[in-house]
């Protein structure tokens, strides 16, 4: 094989594993988990921060 196709090959199988890779979303906390959004804004409770904790 020539190298221009190892290349070619090496690039198309790293372009398919990193397309399938999960990728996260925050959740409004800009990545913190909810305890630290708690300590940073002062407040008591970490509950209005976590996801699923919210009435409707």
């Amino acid at each position: 094989m020539s190298t221009t196709k190892k290349i070619g090959l090496m690039f198309l199988l790293g372009a398919f594993v990193f397309s399938c890779a999960p990728r996260l979303k925050p959740n409004g906390n800009h990545g913190l988990p909810p305890g630290q959004v708690k300590k940073v804004t002062g407040s008591k409770s970490a509950k209005p921060y976590a996801p699923g904790q919210h009435k409707k």
